[in-house]
């Protein structure tokens, strides 16, 4: 039973100040799911600003976009501790706050919650061990993994992306451990895009002589472990488009043979939405995934996923129905899984129809609508001090 006497999907002006490791410019799956609750928080009346190590001014959509101090690191800004967001903090007076992919910065503001009885929720979504493993830090795992719990069990509650990624935390130590989804446009990365004009001319452009795209969409970085790509290079009647940037983008172009993959950099809104409907495969090779939110948009699209048996694409595809599952350890599944694809039209139409059933019903406005339960639950379980 909740403490308050209306709960947030009841009341207006609740103040949700949401912090987070990653927002604009940078285009990732954080800053998306930041981008999805900062709006819908507003739409429903609450007072929502967002703190973060990069905005792209002052206001994002009417929304107060605060910028802490940062450091670069691995081409990212990394917000450190400073005054400056226990200030902020203390002025805005928040009532919840959300904290999206929580490192530093994330841990500074969970504290600030527990000091002053704020409710808290930790939103689960960076595997930060396995990232420092990948950039040759893998020393440093230890001790990485007691900041995970630490932190976490410091926030009033932790939402994990899939119930696999739930367990996992439960085995280091986490608890107060929900699961919360991510949603997907389910209007905008539809099936029928398939038929649009526009479609028929991106398909020109990149396969023109009648290819089959195999598609990706996300960051140019190592961990996504986009140089795999080269295995599907010579797959028949193929070609392989990047959609992204990132770190790693000068380096992959190099590494390539001539005309065998397109990159077209970042991509968003309608041009997003027709790149994912002219694909016929959509190919993820990343295995430290928490989640997987483009695999969500293919599936959106009606696109065939092929993936790695690893982190959140074992919870969003049901290899051999909407999707094909391979080892990570194998060189060869993930080009015998595409050309399997590439040569079955039927197969091709049927595993893109089971994914699009997939999602159905996993709309931003639903999931979001979730997000609001969960933030009563936290509310409800701290113990504000009594008002004057």
């Amino acid at each position: 039973m909740c403490q308050f006497d209306t709960q947030l999907t009841d009341s207006e002006g609740v103040k949700i100040v949401i912090v987070t490791e990653s927002f604009l410019p940078q285009l990732n799956g954080v800053t998306n799911s930041v981008i999805r609750v900062a709006r819908h928080q507003r739409d429903l009346g609450h007072d929502v600003s967002i703190v973060a190590p990069t905005r792209p001014g002052p206001e994002f959509e009417g929304i107060p976009v605060h910028v802490v101090p940062s450091i670069p690191l691995v081409k990212f800004a990394v917000g450190i501790p400073s005054l400056a967001l226990t200030n902020l903090l203390d002025r805005i007076g928040p009532d919840i706050l959300h904290v999206a992919s929580p490192f530093v910065l994330g841990a500074q503001a969970i504290a600030y919650a527990q000091r002053n009885s704020i409710a808290s929720v930790a939103v689960y979504q960076t595997d930060i061990a396995g990232y420092l493993h990948r950039y040759g830090m893998a020393v440093a795992k230890p001790m990485i993994d007691r900041f995970v719990v630490n932190t976490h069990n410091a926030a009033t509650v932790t939402l994990a992306p899939t119930p696999i990624a739930r367990d996992a935390l439960t085995d280091l130590g986490v608890t107060n451990l929900s699961v919360w989804g991510r949603g997907v446009d389910l209007d905008g990365f539809h099936p029928n895009n398939r038929f649009a004009d526009d479609t028929m001319a991106f398909r020109r452009r990149n396969a023109p002589n009648g290819e089959h795209i195999i598609g990706y969409v996300g960051r140019l970085a190592a961990e996504k472990q986009v140089d795999r790509f080269r295995e599907l290079v010579g797959v028949p009647n193929t070609h392989i488009v990047l959609i992204g940037d990132g770190p790693d983008r000068a380096r992959l172009e190099a590494m390539f043979p001539s005309g065998s993959a397109t990159f077209l950099g970042s991509l968003s809104g309608h041009e997003l939405h027709i790149a994912y409907a002219s694909m016929d495969v959509f190919v993820h090779f990343g295995t430290e995934e928490t989640f997987g939110q483009t695999i969500q948009e293919a599936q959106a699209a009606g696109v065939p996923v092929v993936a790695p048996r690893s982190g959140g694409p074992i919870h969003l595809i049901d290899s051999g129905v909407d999707g094909i599952l391979f080892d990570v350890n194998s060189t060869d599944s993930p080009r015998i899984a595409v050309q399997h694809l590439v040569d079955d039209a039927g197969l091709r139409s049927r595993m893109g129809e089971a994914g699009r059933r997939r999602v159905l019903g996993k709309s931003w406005e639903a999931v979001n609508d979730e997000l609001t339960h969960h933030y009563d639950v936290a509310r409800a379980r701290v113990k504000r001090p009594a008002l004057a």
